[in-house]
């Protein structure tokens, strides 16, 4: 998080707290508190979303929220009720903890165990993908995970080679990325001369034109397109003439980084147990498994499958994602 936005959020939680210490009281007969105190806990709830965000992954944040508005919940039900007198009204800490309570918990568990949204940031996934799409990842496409720590409790189907997927970034895990899953745990990886290969089987390339498309809004790229197919899935590629098959000083060292060998002309890499290698459809354009290396099970975040908005070209809306 960009350090002025980090201030803003600490503003927003700070002016909150002082609409809703002076905002003022419920007068008798009303409905709702007064509305200073209203956009006092929407002010503190932003805030304080934005705030834990910087130390902590956005389900275990909502996590956070469920656990104390259930709390308050289910202290009210049990226990403040029944002291209170009943003409007097609940506090509005123990209000509004009541009423965002269901409408967070309704919102983790559809992030957590059926679907999450996301936008795409780059052009790392062109053609299939461009900036500014907005996606659905089916989160239980490959077993139900314990929110958070992400371990599978009950499996329902397994990861396949080339599926577009979205994970937690290794080095980083708080960032999501999306890419193609290319490798399962076992399989040997080669990417030479711009041709993909997989237990020594190169996959199949055709010629399929040019492809343009403006790149951060500043520069016209020009790739060849090619149509690659990976067993029963046929999906596009681009590649751009001239780049390097892979940039040799952008390779980190990552863990299991014995298991690969790069050269000049590209690299092989086998893929540990437990783990996946990933690469982008735009394959010069993308900084993927070749540059710091294999994600881990505990990481996947779900397959992608469909593309519910693009408000700059609403022709995208409801694609499949190959």
């Amino acid at each position: 998080m960009g350090g002025n936005l980090f201030w803003v959020f600490v503003v927003a939680v700070a002016i909150g707290g002082m609409l809703i210490a002076f905002g003022g009281k419920k007068q008798e007969g009303a409905k709702d508190w007064p509305q200073a105190v209203q956009w006092g806990y929407l002010a503190v709830l932003i805030g304080g979303f934005g705030l834990l965000s910087n130390y902590m992954s956005f389900t275990a944040v909502m996590l956070v929220f469920v656990l104390i508005t259930g709390a308050v919940w289910l202290a009210d039900k049990l226990v403040l009720a029944k002291r209170r007198a009943a003409e007097t009204p609940a506090g509005h800490f123990v209000d509004y903890s009541r009423g965002f309570f269901p409408v967070i918990l309704v919102v983790f568990l559809l992030r957590s165990f059926i679907a999450e949204p996301f936008q795409i940031p780059s052009s790392s996934m062109r053609p299939g993908l461009v900036v500014g799409d907005f996606i659905l990842v089916n989160k239980f496409t490959y077993g139900l995970r314990v929110p958070v720590l992400n371990t599978v409790f009950a499996s329902v189907d397994k990861v396949e080679r080339g599926d577009v997927v979205v994970f937690n970034f290794p080095p980083n895990p708080k960032v999501n990325y999306i890419k193609r899953a290319i490798g399962l745990p076992g399989d040997v990886v080669e990417y030479r001369d711009k041709r993909l290969t997989v237990n020594g089987k190169p996959l199949p390339d055709a010629d399929d034109g040019n492809y343009e498309y403006l790149e951060q809004g500043l520069m016209m790229v020009n790739a060849k397109r090619y149509k690659e197919t990976m067993g029963q899935r046929t999906y596009s590629v681009l590649n751009n003439e001239g780049s390097p098959t892979v940039a040799l000083s952008q390779v980190q060292d990552f863990p299991s980084r014995d298991n690969c060998r790069y050269d000049d002309n590209g690299f092989v890499c086998k893929v540990p147990a437990g783990h996946y290698f990933m690469l982008g459809d735009n394959r010069d354009n993308s900084l993927d498994g070749r540059y710091w290396g294999f994600v881990d099970d505990k990481l996947m975040v779900g397959k992608a499958f469909m593309i519910w908005m693009n408000f700059g070209d609403l022709s995208r809306i409801g694609k499949t994602i190959h």
